[in-house]
């Protein structure tokens, strides 16, 4: 029960982390906040290009629909095995 708990949690944050990075490589490649090399160094330092962000940031945000559909299946799983156990008694 714990580990589901803990991956529905870890979905959410990668959800959030993998949104945020996406939309920060889409506003520098538009030049939105400052001229792209600036904006470059400035809000993803080490990163090659803005491709670069926009792909960990996709890359991200599929791990966080991955991690959430199993804890789904977790949860729904738990489920019917309550409900079993109540249609036994």
């Amino acid at each position: 029960m714990i580990f589901s708990h803990t991956a529905r949690i870890l979905a959410y944050l990668a959800l959030i982390v993998g949104a945020s990075q996406l939309v920060l490589g889409l506003v520098i490649a538009t030049e939105a906040l400052l001229p792209y090399e600036q904006a470059l160094a400035r809000y993803a330092p080490g990163a090659p290009n803005s491709g670069a962000v926009i792909d960990r940031g996709i890359q991200k945000l599929l791990i966080a629909v991955a991690l959430g559909t199993l804890s789904e299946i977790s949860f729904r799983l738990l489920k019917m095995a309550a409900s079993n156990k109540l249609d036994r008694a």
